[in-house]
């Protein structure tokens, strides 16, 4: 028997057209459903959760690899490039995740709420993380999906059950690594607005010393403190916004392979297709010409569909 969450992801997406995600009537909260595994997928994730409720995913985040499969969460405390994967789907047992985005300054209030306040982790805590996802958590998040069929109870029970996700998060097992994140003018903050400063100007040269200089570190902590949040050093970081960005230009605005290269800060063509064909496995070129001509097929039959109606 599939549980209560399963049962309200498999109501919801049975009952809503489209396809996955499905975005819904709370604000950055979205289902995601596969019923077949799916190749890797680059995105930029914002802080967030995402619950698994059936089958399983992993994410890789720089060389960290982590995978969450039914009954556990994958929790992304900072803005960060990151592969996706769903390894475990059928038609029979689709995977079903619940993602919800979080908002780090309701996490900074309920946390500064609490007495004794959470202690923070040592010097450098990661800023991703899987989290089993039950018994109070798991209530949250089945009280979220119940919520869409009462649209007109969402502004005011949706900021409730957000803070009590919050407050399980800094009183759980990792309380201590989401306290980190949280702390107004602690170390990781501090990383997280030079973070901010060279997602701003990722096109940009920018050393690495301007940006230990916003997070008030030398140079070598600063490096430490980004790679452990991240897992990957700020250039990796840098480069992988810049790959990401020249992809969406060829694909969403039709940018040649030149003129997506120059616009993201590369100062040459060749090193920005070598570059591009080993974080994606496949020449730019050819890959936005086989995304384009996805996103053609999927216009198609959304109006074929629209048609038929």
């Amino acid at each position: 028997m599939p549980d209560p969450l399963t049962e309200a992801l498999l109501r919801y997406t049975q009952g809503h057209p489209g396809e996955s995600p499905y975005m819904t009537a709370i604000e950055g909260m979205a289902i995601l459903r596969s019923d077949h595994p799916k190749p890797p997928s680059h995105m930029i994730s914002r802080p967030a959760m995402c619950v698994v409720a059936q089958g399983a995913k992993w994410g890789m985040f720089g060389g960290n690899r982590l995978e969450y499969r039914a009954g556990q969460a994958l929790v992304i405390g900072v803005e960060t490039p990151s592969i996706g994967r769903v390894v475990e789907a059928s038609p029979g047992e689709p995977c079903l995740v619940l993602a919800f985005e979080l908002d780090l300054a309701i996490l900074r209030s309920v946390a500064e709420e609490l007495d004794p306040p959470p202690k923070a982790a040592g010097e450098a805590g990661r800023g991703v993380f899987v989290t089993d996802f039950q018994g109070p958590l798991a209530d949250c998040a089945l009280r979220l999906v119940r919520l869409l069929d009462t649209p007109h109870a969402i502004p005011t029970l949706h900021p409730v059950i957000m803070r009590e996700i919050c407050y399980w998060l800094l009183t759980g097992p990792h309380g201590g690594e989401v306290a980190r994140i949280t702390l107004a003018n602690g170390p990781s903050q501090r990383v997280i607005n030079a973070m901010q400063a060279l997602r701003s100007r990722f096109a940009e040269s920018i050393r690495v010393e301007e940006l230990a200089a916003i997070a008030q570190m030398s140079p070598s902590a600063f490096h430490r403190q980004f790679k452990t949040l991240t897992s990957m050093t700020p250039l990796q970081y840098q480069k992988q916004l810049r790959l990401l960005e020249a992809r969406r230009l060829m694909i969403s605005s039709a940018f040649n392979v030149e003129t997506a290269c120059f616009q993201v800060g590369y100062e040459s063509p060749s090193q920005f297709s070598r570059e591009y064909a080993r974080m994606f496995g496949i020449p730019p070129k050819r890959d936005a010409k086989q995304m384009q001509a996805v996103l053609q097929r999927d216009r198609a039959d959304s109006n074929s569909a629209a048609l038929s109606v």
